[in-house]
Formats: structure tokens, sequence, C-alpha cells
């Protein structure tokens, strides 16, 4: 005769805290993402104070899959803003548009380029010029961007700050990664709803 146990089956308890775990890790990352696109917004909104012209660079490599995300964010943009608004696409060169950005005379000039700087895939830093110099950001690019950043403050007088999201992958490619293409998008989005 063969007894049964009447315990339950560990299995069977195991699958729905798995399931439960599951959904709260994947709430606890949209609410994370919430929060960080509420900090951003915050920052923007600090930074855009009483804009009369900005200028939006992007920069970036578009060869370089997440390293064209400045670059794209600029193509999302496109045809979507005010006569207020000069969209730059620099590729990997912002200095070759320095004439340009003079010329429209910004009140405010915002840099968007990928960067490594430690974080996680996709993660959004904006910094202002009194946090840029000091910033251990490494960038792809010939000139330095605090060295850019410097020279376009002194030109123009305008506020500078730059937008930088960690990249994923910055191998051969044209495609972003997803959790770059959502921080372009949340990017997108905030400047839509700030720009003047």
């Amino acid at each position: 005769m063969v007894i049964k146990s009447l315990q339950p089956n560990k299995q069977t308890h195991r699958q729905p805290k798995l399931f439960l775990s599951a959904s709260f890790y994947i709430f606890f990352e949209q609410v994370n993402l919430a929060k960080k696109q509420s900090k951003l917004e915050k920052e923007l909104r600090e930074w855009l104070n009483a804009p009369k012209r900005v200028a939006i660079a992007g920069i970036g490599n578009p060869i370089r899959s997440d390293d064209y995300v400045g670059m794209k964010i600029i193509q999302e943009l496109q045809d979507k803003t005010s006569p207020k608004i000069k969209l730059l696409e620099c590729e990997t060169v912002p200095e070759s548009f320095v004439d340009e950005i003079g010329a429209f005379k910004p009140t405010h000039v915002l840099l968007i380029d990928a960067a490594l700087m430690g974080l996680k895939p996709g993660e959004v830093r904006l910094l202002n010029t009194e946090n840029i110099k000091n910033f251990p950001a490494i960038s792809t690019h010939m000139l330095p961007l605090p060295v850019f950043c410097e020279f376009i403050a002194q030109l123009t007088g305008a506020k500078i700050a730059l937008i930088l999201i960690e990249p994923k992958n910055t191998e051969m490619g044209e495609v972003l990664t997803a959790e770059v293409q959502n921080s372009a998008e949340i990017i997108v989005r905030l400047l839509l709803k700030l720009l003047p």
C-alpha cells in the first residue's frame, strides 16, 4: 500500500510565488522608471526657465548602435517644434556647428549624446555647466564635450546642458537597443512637453 503525503506539493506553492516575484519586479521597474522620468522632467523644467531660443544638438555615430541616440532624438523632434527651436544633427562633430549655433543666438543650448558613465543601459543624466567639467563621462568624439560646452557658453552666453544616455551597445549597427530606445522616447515626449 502506498501512502500519499497530505502535505501540499511544494512546487505548486513556489510557482505562484515566482509569478508574484516576477510581477512585483515588473511593477517595481515601472515605478522606478516613473520616478526617474519625473526627476528628469523636473530638472529639464528648471533648466529651461524662460527660454527664448533653444538650440538642440544631437550627437552620435549613426552606424554605432546606441551611440546614435542623440541623432535619433533630433530626428524624432523634426517638424514637431516651434521656430524658437533649432534642431541640429551633429553626428560626431558638434564643433562643425559652432557658427550655426552662434548665428541662432540661443538662450539655451542642449546637447544630447550617449556616454559611458558606468550606469545601467538607458539611464539618463542631465548635466549643467556647473557639473559638466567634473563628470567622468567618456565620449567617443574628437573634441571633449566639456571643452565644446565651455566654448559655446562663451560664444553665445547661453545656458548649456547635456542629456547623456548610458549605451548598452556601441558596436557596428543601426538599431538602438530596447533600453536606449525607451529612454529616447521618454526624452522626446518630455522635450515636446517642455519646449517653447
